[in-house]
């Protein structure tokens, strides 16, 4: 008994390939340029000289013009932020802190926040503006 067997050869075909790593490339590039930063809508106050920092390593104190407190856009009290302030200060103390107030924010409403930063000894503080 001769018993053959019909062996076909299994060929993937390499012609899409080139298609479908550059539409995974495409994907990748929109997935990275997704922003996940939240923000807090305001009226930015307007400022005749500003210095421009990097966004790499900063923490940001929202306070809207009701005077509600937003870190990195998630609403907070001043407990929050202390909390926050301090675990970034032992692990990274050149974080620098960004406070950005509305323009009609009430003053006392942004002293509260600066008060805290001082009682913590915070040095490293900028107030975010618009260009003039």
């Amino acid at each position: 008994m001769n018993l053959h067997r019909n062996r076909k050869k299994f060929i993937v075909p390499m012609n899409s390939m080139s298609d479908v790593a550059f539409l995974l490339l495409i994907f990748i590039m929109l997935v990275s340029l997704i922003n996940y930063r939240k923000e807090v809508k305001i009226d930015y106050p307007e400022a005749e000289t500003a210095k421009r920092t990097s966004t790499e390593k900063n923490l940001e104190i929202w306070v809207d013009e009701a005077g509600l407190v937003y870190l990195d856009g998630v609403p907070s009290d001043l407990n929050a932020i202390e909390i926050a302030v301090t675990d970034i200060y032992r692990n990274a103390p050149d974080t620098r802190i960004h406070i950005i107030a509305d323009r009609d924010t009430p003053f006392t409403e942004v002293n509260e926040v600066l008060q805290l930063l001082q009682f913590l000894q915070y040095r490293v503080v900028s107030f975010v503006v618009r260009d003039a």
